[in-house]
């Protein structure tokens, strides 16, 4: 029968698990405005780059709408500078006005005191008071619109912001209407051909970068907590796959926030080989464990019930307990095993027997 030299080391054992690929950062390109789609220029699973074209919507239904909201924000530009210049004429105005006032009134004075002395006519006194109350009905209108000038030049100014937010909204509409490629990635889906009518917000395509993809996989509950506490201890979690000809590299980069009886989701990046992968897909990985101490790699066939192999003692086999530790990949499949009666250079028999038992007389083949 065979045997194998026990070598304690410290070595890393493996979990094999199954996850499927998806991405948190799927982008879902809406439609900004009403419009006709003019022309669609990618199809799905295409790879496309940042700020490539899409999809184009027709422009006639972006541009009037533009047009007018710039139209808008002129005209209230210019009734801005037109009040600032009504502002300073009627400060310039009223000056000559309160000049005139004080003339009025004088005139009104004058004609009192040549009553007085009988030398000037009750209709001239008239007439010069009401030259002076239509100059100071002027001088109060005057003094109004001045004293206005700030709430009027405030409104306006509200209208503009208005008015120059809707240009912004008319501008992003319309530069929307070309919808780009945001950064580097697939198309997931498309959902409109040329010709088609959509409506504001209609989903034209979904798309997602691939670096953005990663996989999520049900950790077994018994591996658990082992692995949150490799985690919090900074410690970098590997898992490792074969796609084609291609190698992925994962890492585990954080934990579920919801768990189950049977275990809880762990969320991998993907390091390496991104590009092999789509979302939707199942990939199976070689997840490497934290490494283990003492530790013994012994092929599967050498192990009985789980816990149990036998050691070949001065020609006869004697049955010890081990621990078995997890799988281990050492250019085939093993089983990592540790065992306090385990000592190095004990010999171990990996030749499977039906009816091992301790005591059973056996010679190690040469």
């Amino acid at each position: 029968m065979e045997v194998q030299e026990v070598v304690p080391r410290t070595l890393t054992p493996t979990l094999t698990l199954y996850g499927q690929v998806e991405t948190p950062k799927r982008l879902k390109a809406a439609a900004p405005a009403a419009s006709i789609v003019s022309d669609v220029l990618v199809k799905e699973g295409d790879r496309v780059t940042e700020h490539q074209l899409l999809v184009r919507l027709d422009e006639r239904d972006f541009l009037p709408r533009l047009r007018q909201a710039r139209a808008e924000v002129e005209e209230l530009r210019a009734l801005i500078a037109s009040e600032d210049n009504r502002y300073q004429s009627d400060q310039r105005a009223l000056r000559h006005e309160e000049e005139l006032l004080a003339l009025a009134r004088a005139e009104v004075e004058r004609n009192k005191a040549l009553q007085k002395r009988q030398l000037g006519a009750e209709s001239a006194l008239d007439r010069a008071r009401q030259d002076a109350a239509r100059q100071a009905l002027t001088v109060t209108s005057r003094r109004y619109s001045i004293d206005d000038h700030q709430a009027r030049l405030e409104q306006l100014k509200a209208r503009l912001i208005r008015a120059e937010a809707q240009l912004q909204e008319a501008e992003l509409a319309y530069e929307r209407s070309s919808l780009r490629a945001p950064y580097d990635g697939i198309v997931a889906s498309v959902a409109v051909t040329a010709g088609d009518r959509v409506m504001q917000s209609d989903i034209l395509l979904q798309m997602y970068a691939v670096h953005d993809l990663e996989v999520r996989a049900r950790i077994p509950a018994p591996y658990q907590e082992e692995l949150l506490r490799a985690q919090s201890a900074g410690q970098r979690l590997i898992g490792n796959a074969e796609r084609g000809d291609g190698q992925i590299t994962l890492r585990l980069d954080r934990i579920s926030g919801q768990a189950s009886p049977s275990g809880v989701d762990g969320l991998f990046r993907i390091d390496q080989g991104a590009s092999l992968l789509r979302t939707g897909q199942v990939l199976r990985f070689q997840l490497q464990r934290p490494a283990q101490q003492n530790a013994v790699a012994v092929p599967y066939q050498a192990v009985y019930g789980g816990n149990r192999i036998y050691k070949l003692v001065e020609g006869r086999m004697e049955g010890i307990r081990v621990e078995p530790l997890g799988s281990y990949f050492d250019g085939e499949e093993k089983l990592l095993v540790r065992g306090e009666a385990l000592q190095a250079g004990d010999r171990i028999v990996i030749t499977h027997l039906p009816n091992a038992i301790s005591g059973l007389r056996a010679e190690a083949q040469p």
